[in-house]
C-alpha cells in the first residue's frame, strides 16, 4: 500500500541518554522522509549529547560515550534537521509521548522553535495498542511476519515502524489512509500538550491536568493566581507545555 500524502511524512526514532523528556538528550536520530510521490529520503546521525550516557542505558541501545564523543552536538545539527523536517507531518512509535517532546526540547535548546501546531502526528504505537496491545518487536512480527533485528537501533526501529504502519493500513478497513485521520486516531486522550499537563474540558476549555489546580480552567487560574504562569515558565516543564501555556496567556492579554 502507498501512503496518501498531501505533504511529506517523516518517520523518526531517537536513542537518548534516558527517558526524562526535560533533561535527557539525543544520542542518535534517524529520519525516513516519505514524499507525496512515494520517494524516500533518509538521514541518520549520531549526536554528542554533552552529558554522560548511563551504562544501563548504553546496554539498551549499544551506544557508549566513546562512540559519540567526536560527533556533532544537536545544536550543530539543528539547522539542517530543522529544514529537513520543516514541511513534514511526523510519525513514530510512542512518538507523541516521548520522541516528539524530546525533539522539541532539543530544538528549543538550540534556539529553534519547532512548532507542531499544524502538523499531523501519527503514533504507530497508539494505533497498535488500540488494535492489538503489544510492543514494536511484536507488532513487526504480527503485521509484517518478520523478526526485528537490531532492535533499539534508531534506523532499524524507524524502518520497522514505517513497515508496520503500511501493514496496519492494509489489515484494518476502519483505518483511513489519511494523515489527518491517523493523527486523531493516534491520540490516546484529549490532552492539549503532548505530555498531558493540560486537557480539554467538556466545553473545549483548556484545563490543568495535574497538581493543585487539576480540573480547573487555565484562564481562571491565571486570572486568580497570576504568579502561577511565571512559576510554570521557570519550572522544569517541557517546551511544548510551556508553548501551550504561553499561547493561552497571550490570548488572555489580547482581550484586555
Amino acid at each position: 500500500m502507498k501512503l496518501k500524502l498531501e505533504r511529506p511524512l517523516a518517520f523518526f526514532d531517537l536513542e537518548t541518554t534516558g527517558v526524562n523528556v526535560g533533561t535527557d538528550r539525543i544520542v542518535e536520530i534517524s529520519i525516513l522522509k516519505i514524499m507525496p510521490d512515494g520517494k524516500k529520503e533518509t538521514r541518520t546521525h549520531r549526536v554528542n549529547p554533552e552529558m554522560p550516557i548511563p551504562p544501563a542505558v548504553s546496554e539498551v541501545h549499544g551506544i557508549k560515550d566513546e562512540d559519540i564523543k567526536d560527533e556533532p552536538t544537536f545544536k550543530e545539527l539543528a539547522p539542517v534537521l530543522y529544514l529537513f523536517l520543516n514541511d513534514c507531518d511526523l510519525a513514530g512509535y510512542n512518538s507523541n509521548k516521548f520522541d516528539i517532546p524530546v525533539l522539541i526540547e532539543e530544538f528549543a535548546r538550540a534556539d529553534f522553535e519547532f512548532d507542531i501546531a499544524d502538523r499531523n502526528l501519527i503514533d504507530v504505537q497508539n494505533i497498535f495498542h488500540k488494535m492489538e496491545q503489544r510492543t514494536l518487536a511484536a507488532a513487526y512480527q504480527f503485521y509484517c511476519d518478520k523478526s526485528l533485528e537490531n532492535a533499539h537501533s534508531a534506523e532499524a526501529d524507524t524502518l520497522a515502524t514505517y513497515e508496520v504502519l503500511l501493514s496496519q493500513l492494509d489489515k484494518y478497513d476502519t483505518l483511513k489512509n489519511d494523515m489527518a485521520f491517523l493523527d486523531q486516531f493516534s491520540r490516546r486522550s484529549k490532552h492539549v500538550d503532548l505530555m498531558g499537563r493540560f486537557a480539554y474540558g467538556e466545553k473545549k476549555e483548556v484545563l490543568f491536568n495535574f497538581g493543585k489546580h487539576k480540573g480547573k480552567a487555565v484562564t481562571a487560574v491565571l486570572t486568580e493566581e497570576p504568579g502561577y504562569f511565571s512559576w510554570m515558565m521557570r519550572g522544569d516543564f517541557p517546551a511544548d507545555t510551556k508553548r501551550v501555556l504561553k499561547s493561552i496567556k497571550q490570548k488572555m492579554d489580547a482581550k484586555k
